[in-house]
């Protein structure tokens, strides 16, 4: 039976954080995940909000950067490796006073062989220091279409750098939706990578709502990961397309 995450980057958007896992808990739920909490809630309040829900948080991601300025993650970025540091020992910090599983260490937008050993330098960074609190890192495929010229895009991409860093705690966030518009034939490539797989998320494609609807069956493709023996929880990292209550009958139907 397929275990769903709540992922407060984008659920319930209008509420604050610690407000928004209480509400996951009310709708059934059984984990959350978020973005970037750092500036808005701290540490504490997320903690207390954990507790009192006993909700297990899956991750933060790392900054993006200069957003304005099209940076969408550090990692991966030439010329970056101080800001990198310090986004990673941020992450890391603030994930292990609120316990979570996870850091996603977000690649950002670059290219090239430099990127790649500069990724795999950073990522080792990350994974000793996340090592430290019992974390997991994760980097994730993310489709080019959404961010244009980032990195890491391909499955078989994370699975070699992941080979090439040689850190047990570093994993594949394998996010559907971006896998899907990328690449395609999931539970394909889900089954080929699923040693190498930290977690999974799932959204609609094209449009990234609520995954009842949209080209992929995930009814269907929640029961094949169930059946692969994958025992993680799938993030519900969706854009809803009306309030999020409204779109959440597709959860009891996925159970």
């Amino acid at each position: 039976m397929s275990r769903f995450s709540a992922n407060l980057g984008f659920l319930w958007p209008e509420l604050s954080l610690v407000e928004g896992i209480h509400k996951a808990k009310a709708a059934g739920f059984e984990a959350v995940e978020c973005h970037w909490p750092y500036d808005d809630t701290t540490s504490a309040d997320v903690k207390a909000a954990l507790d009192a829900t006993e909700l297990p948080m899956l991750g933060v991601n790392t900054r993006r950067g200069n957003v304005d300025a099209g940076e969408a993650g550090l990692t991966a970025v030439p010329g970056k490796e101080t800001e990198a540091k310090r986004a990673i020992d941020e992450a890391v910090q603030y994930g292990s006073e609120i316990g979570s599983a996870a850091v996603h260490v977000m690649s950002g937008v670059a290219a090239g062989e430099e990127a790649h050993q500069v990724l795999v330098k950073n990522l080792i960074y990350a994974a000793e220091q996340c090592a430290k609190h019992s974390m997991t890192v994760l980097i994730e495929p993310i489709n080019t279409q959404d961010i244009p010229g980032y990195f890491l895009n391909h499955v078989e991409q994370a699975a070699d750098v992941i080979k090439t860093v040689n850190k047990p705690n570093v994993k594949i966030m394998f996010d559907c939706y971006h896998v899907q518009i990328m690449q395609g034939n999931l539970l394909t490539r889900l089954k080929a990578h699923l040693p190498l797989v930290g977690h999974i998320q799932i959204a609609a494609v094209p449009d990234r709502g609520e995954p009842g609807e949209g080209e992929l069956d995930y009814a269907q493709i929640c029961r094949a990961i169930d059946a692969m023996g994958y025992r993680g929880f799938i993030g519900a990292e969706y854009k809803p397309r009306s309030t999020t209550d409204e779109g959440l009958s597709w959860l009891d139907l996925f159970k």
